[in-house]
């Protein structure tokens, strides 16, 4: 078939290829009371892939968790709350979600959110660290491109760092981009699929409409605006909001889309396919956000760039500078800590 097939329907159409008998994940979601960790936690729940649901939150999540455990499908919902429960939330998790921290109001860049975020990141995952350190751990909170980084020197630091299973979660971007591309070419979304690679940020997300499926072409003014759509799709979204907060319903959506497809690839499903921000040898970067084929101990294999246009090349030149300081900002977030 296709090297990127078709993404799967929604969490409530699809059926996956795992039966229920051979499914028996358990799935912690960090962060759980927020405006992405609710929605979140509601599509997992509804999930036949989960049969435990963790929900940790410094607030709320008794409350979350009460409604949850109410919808009849087999998930078995606790709430956890504050860090002395946190512990307890992990252990014997094999994949944990981390939509936590602030959200961007407008105005702000991803960036603006490191000071809060990168602390809470940094805390969480070292827990994850210590409680279930083989676990998939996939990470939502911004900025993305510097707090994988971050999780990757706190899992260094403790001696558990496997770079296979930490993931920054970019699929919201591929989200966007098969979205807006079904719109323009009048195509069902559920068809199109745009592999989008670099990172998680403005101009270091880089979609590649050379290699969608189905083939499309656009002329070059209608690709740059397009792609400069892709891009600050998130920064539409803040400022509809006007203040009221970022991206929650349709990140939700893409996290938990993303968890799906891990939690089928552990259960042995082949040909698995997503991109995510993670370490990577396939550019000078020493993370970067490709295609990556997922297997039943995380990423199996990374299917790299491909073949590129040179307007896709032009992009991937001009987004390392940004791309490479964000990471650097990461790392030595993470080594400063005690």
């Amino acid at each position: 078939g296709p090297l990127f097939p078709a993404h799967p329907l929604c969490a409530t159409q699809r059926r996956s290829a795992a039966t229920t008998a051979d499914s028996n994940a358990k799935v912690a979601v960090l962060g759980a009371s927020g405006g992405i960790g609710q929605p979140l936690s509601l599509l997992l729940k509804n999930s036949p892939l989960v049969s435990n649901l963790s929900l940790y939150d410094i607030a709320h999540t008794p409350g979350v968790a009460a409604d949850l455990s109410h919808i009849e499908t087999r998930a078995n919902v606790k709430g956890f709350i504050g860090s002395e429960q946190l512990p307890d939330c992990l252990k014997g998790c094999e994949v944990v979600v981390i939509p936590a921290g602030v959200p961007r109001k407008p105005g702000m860049t991803r960036d603006d959110l490191f000071n809060t975020n990168a602390t809470i990141v940094a805390n969480l995952t070292t827990a994850c660290a210590k409680h279930c350190p083989e676990a998939m751990i996939c990470i939502i909170a911004n900025p993305v491109n510097s707090t994988i980084p971050i999780t990757s020197e706190i899992f260094k630091k403790h001696g558990v760092y496997n770079p296979n299973r930490i993931f920054g979660v970019t699929t919201l971007d591929i989200v966007r981009a098969n979205t807006f591309v079904a719109e323009l070419k009048g195509l069902d979304p559920a068809r199109v699929n745009v592999p989008v690679i670099g990172g998680h940020a403005g101009k270091t997300i880089i979609p590649l409409i050379s290699q969608c499926t189905p083939k499309v072409e656009f002329p070059q003014d209608q690709l740059e605006t397009l792609t400069g759509r892709i891009q600050e799709a998130g920064t539409e979204v803040v400022k509809a909001k006007a203040g009221a907060g970022s991206a929650t319903l349709s990140m939700a959506y893409a996290g938990a889309r993303f968890v799906f497809s891990v939690l089928d690839a552990m259960n042995g499903k082949e040909g698995v396919i997503e991109c995510s921000f993670v370490r990577s040898e396939e550019t000078e970067c020493p993370y970067f956000s490709t295609p990556l084929l997922l297997g039943k101990n995380g990423i199996e294999k990374n299917l790299g760039l491909g073949k590129i246009s040179p307007y896709e090349e032009k992009m991937i030149a001009e987004a390392m500078a940004e791309l490479k300081a964000s990471i650097k900002k990461g790392e030595e977030f993470a080594k400063s800590m005690k």
